[in-house]
């Protein structure tokens, strides 16, 4: 922590202190010398020299000490340097409540990654966040030595064009990320999915007949699947699809999924070059399970490989079911989502130049202070003479 000025140049606003120091040099005494005729004929003796005296010697240094600070406030004097050493840990909102609460301590500064930094302690602020910017403008904001950690879920909005490239090296800590609202307990019922398939992919049915069981509800399986050849039209009430068939889909299911459907297609199928693909589904590794993309009101996502258990083990996993939910439950994720492993901060940018905190306005409470403190003593009826 150090003092500077930001106008050393005003420091010449100190030749002032010789103001005080004249005033009172010539007007130290108010007393004059009075002639007595009787001592005129009196032998002059020589008069003693002159010492310089000052008088009222604490009200000089109060003014002194006044024109001093004046001319320091002129100067604009700043403190640099003023941040402590604690460490910051941000919390992503689309952390679990329970996992974010962990990572606040006594020993850090815990804060949710979101507009204004709110503590970690107050309500989870809403989701999704400009996650990039806001990296940005805190590595901005903080001082190059504070530790930053970063807590994020496995995959989540909010990214830019760029990965962020920070000042310093980021702790980037990747947690589970909570399941959407629609996959806990007391859900709405689970979707009607409507399966259309061509000769050859029957084997597949049955991982999905086994995910529509494990769904649950009020309504039986035969009721959530229906299954047929892809020649088979959709029902007027379809709003899941999933397509098990090689090569470009019909006009009439991309017109069907315009109108506001979601349909999964299969890994050797597609939809057409005009749809920009984001990752949906990522296994542990980050590797692409389901990717997909806006078509018109509605949505088109792809498996990656086929619904084989030899190339896609996640077909036996536990999980499957309620991924597989989510896919048709979930909304459409903004083009800005990523998986956490691949969107780290880098290391390498420039440090900001910290703000320094500005020393004027104290300075001129103080100056204020002892400007009422002068006058009043200067004014005071105790005073023999008022220089």
């Amino acid at each position: 922590m150090s003092l500077g000025l930001l106008l050393p140049a005003a420091l010449v606003a100190l030749g002032a202190l010789l103001l005080p120091l004249l005033v009172h040099l010539a007007r130290r005494s108010e007393q004059r010398p009075t002639d007595f005729a009787a001592l005129r004929w009196l032998r002059q003796k020589p008069r003693p020299r002159h010492r310089i005296r000052f008088d009222e010697r604490g009200l000089l240094l109060l003014r002194l000490l006044l024109l001093a600070l004046l001319a320091l406030w002129l100067a604009r004097p700043v403190l640099q340097g003023i941040h402590g050493g604690t460490p910051w840990v941000v919390v992503l909102p689309d952390v679990d409540a329970s996992a974010a609460r962990a990572w606040g301590g006594t020993d850090s500064e815990s804060r949710w990654l979101a507009p204004g930094f709110p503590p970690l302690d107050s309500p989870a602020p809403a989701s999704p966040v400009p996650t990039a910017s806001l990296l940005r403008e805190l590595d901005a904001d903080l001082p190059p030595e504070v530790a930053l950690t970063v807590v994020v879920p496995a995959w989540f909005d909010g990214a830019d064009g760029e990965r962020p490239r920070l000042s310093r090296v980021v702790n980037w800590r990747k947690v589970p990320r909570s399941p959407p609202p629609a996959f806990q307990s007391g859900a709405a019922e689970p979707p009607v999915l409507s399966v259309r398939h061509a000769p050859g992919r029957q084997d597949a049915l049955r991982y999905l007949r086994a995910a529509a069981e494990s769904w649950g509800g009020g309504t039986a399986t035969a009721n959530r699947l229906s299954v047929a050849d892809i020649g088979q039209p959709l029902a007027d009430d379809a709003r899941a699809l999933i397509w098990l068939a090689p090569g470009e889909i019909p006009s009439a299911i991309r017109r069907w999924v315009a109108a506001g459907g979601t349909a999964l297609l299969d890994a050797q199928a597609s939809a057409g070059d005009d749809i920009a693909m984001a990752p949906y589904w990522t296994d542990e590794t980050g590797a692409v399970i389901v990717e997909g993309g806006a078509l018109g009101q509605g949505r088109v996502l792809r498996f990656i490989r086929p619904l084989q258990p030899s190339v896609m083990p996640q077909l036996l996993e536990p999980v499957f079911p309620a991924r597989l939910r989510e896919l048709f439950a979930e909304p459409m994720p903004a083009p800005s989502r990523v998986a956490a492993r691949d969107h780290a901060p880098l290391p390498g940018a420039a440090a900001y130049p910290q703000a320094p905190r500005d020393l004027q306005p104290w300075l001129a409470m103080l100056i204020a202070l002892l400007l009422v403190l002068e006058r009043g003593w200067a004014t005071s009826r105790r005073r023999s003479a008022a220089p």
